[in-house]
């Protein structure tokens, strides 16, 4: 499978597979001569340097092309056979745990992300945060804490960079040096180098959770109240069309896959994001996704260009993962033109401040727009505002559902619904409150009830439930 790692002994002959992943190329550098055995590191294994130089003279002989058809079963024999080789020419012996550890360390470079695979493996962590070289923090349940993990230099974290890029197609170089791209699972993707990120790469990596929280795991977790839940299925059933706002890692896109998954599985889905990470549980979806400009500058799919072929597609309803920009404008035509259901999310910190931004993403689209248009048509398109925030202890809350009522002079009338009324902290930092109903019904009951969700004629009293 491979060449041998000593080029100045005979090469040995290791059972392979049908297909060979050796790369034969004349500018291979062969192995250094074996020298006095190098010093062990404190736990017993290989110091750094001796498995540094270990991984590139592996990574060197890899064909990666036909990688892909050699089992890892296969792959982990033929790198234990070598690796043993390696060291026993060096006159090293490593204990059984340590040797093990470091092909597990292997493997993850050879067909993962190196030193962030553990990470990627770990449920409990929801981000992973790269500032440089030696400087690897994790998110888990709403807090950052700090890693022992490190990469060996620059050149090794821009290499893992390229993997995760180059494999859906994208690039990063210094004519264009961030770009968003997501992993085989779904998990989304944000890296940046050098001249923009002044002390060197940067990787951030929001994870895609294999099993997507419903609403009943959300009701678990206290995320809102039983009743709000109610009300949240009637109006996906009942085909409002919701706007979900927050600040980032809030639990937008989260929300947005537990709500779609009250829709109607007749209903045909059209999915509209910039890295693909809805999770929608119908069978009849169709995802999109846009794509970056090339190295020439040109061949570039934004959402707009999507949501304006979408609306072509015959649609029941569209998602789309977060608006942004002037594609805010074709979100609501879509709205206001019979896709009846239809859901987006939006960054903003209030329901109010969601719609400011959904009203200067609509003037985007440049030309003599009148603001009276644009609110006439947010008022029109839009039903539900779904507020969310994370809470000074990391928990990911419902803070307000709010109903737009229409339009009074040149502003958009909005009611809260239910609201989250905090009411202190306790004594080990968790936010203490409550959802509760405001007391208003809102004007779209009645036709929430015919969406045939069993909804209680007291589910808007202000009655208190813990959240």
């Amino acid at each position: 499978m491979f060449k041998s790692f000593n080029a100045n002994r005979p090469a040995r002959t290791v059972p392979a597979p049908a297909q060979t992943t050796v790369q034969e190329h004349p500018g291979h550098r062969p192995a250094p001569k074996p020298e006095a055995p190098p010093a062990a590191s404190p736990a017993g294994g290989p110091d750094s340097s001796l498995k540094s130089e270990l991984h590139t003279l592996l990574l060197e002989q890899l064909n990666l092309t036909v990688l892909e058809k050699v089992s890892k079963e296969d792959l982990r024999r033929e790198i234990a056979t070598l690796a043993a080789q390696y060291f026993q020419d060096r006159g090293q012996q490593l204990p059984s745990v340590v040797f093990q550890t470091l092909m597990d360390e292997l493997l993850d470079e050879v067909l993962g992300l190196g030193p962030l695979e553990p990470l990627l493996a770990d449920p409990t962590i929801s981000d992973i945060l790269v500032n440089g070289t030696d400087k690897v923090f994790v998110e888990r349940r709403g807090l950052l804490e700090r890693t022992n993990v490190h990469f060996r230099d620059e050149r090794h974290l821009l290499r893992i960079i390229d993997k995760i890029v180059s494999s859906v197609g994208r690039r990063i170089d210094e004519s264009q040096p961030w770009v968003d791209a997501r992993l085989e699972d779904g998990s989304r993707v944000n890296a940046i180098i050098r001249p923009c990120a002044i002390d060197g790469p940067s990787l951030s990596i929001r994870k895609f959770s294999r099993t997507p929280l419903h609403m009943d795991k959300l009701l678990e977790h206290n995320a809102l109240s039983k009743p709000a839940a109610k009300f949240l299925e009637a109006a996906v059933r009942g085909r409002m069309n919701i706007l979900i706002s927050g600040g980032t890692g809030s639990g937008k896109t989260t929300m947005l896959n537990a709500l779609s998954a009250f829709i109607d599985p007749r209903h045909r889905m059209v999915t509209i994001e910039d890295a693909a990470e809805l999770q929608l549980q119908q069978e009849h979806v169709v995802r999109l996704e846009t794509r970056p400009a090339n190295a020439e500058g040109k061949g570039r799919i934004t959402q707009r260009d999507l949501l304006i072929n979408a609306l072509r597609m015959r649609p029941d309803r569209i998602m789309v993962g977060e608006v942004r920009g002037n594609e805010a404008f074709d979100m609501l035509q879509a709205m206001n033109t019979g896709h009846d259901g239809s859901m987006t999310t939006i960054h903003a910190n209030t329901a109010r401040d969601a719609i400011s931004r959904l009203e200067q993403m609509v003037t985007m689209i440049g030309g003599d727009f009148p603001m009276q248009a644009v609110r006439s048509q947010v008022a029109a398109g839009l039903q539900l505002v779904l507020q969310l925030n994370r809470l000074s202890d990391g928990r990911r809350k419902v803070t307000s559902i709010s109903e737009i009522v229409g339009l009074e002079g040149d502003t958009v009338m909005m009611q809260d619904i239910f609201v989250f009324k905090k009411m202190g902290v306790d004594d080990d930092g968790n936010v203490r409150g409550r959802m509760m109903a405001t007391g208003i019904r809102p004007h779209c009951f009645e036709a929430l009830m015919s969406s045939g969700v069993d909804l209680a004629s007291d589910a808007f009293s202000m009655m208190e439930e813990v959240a």
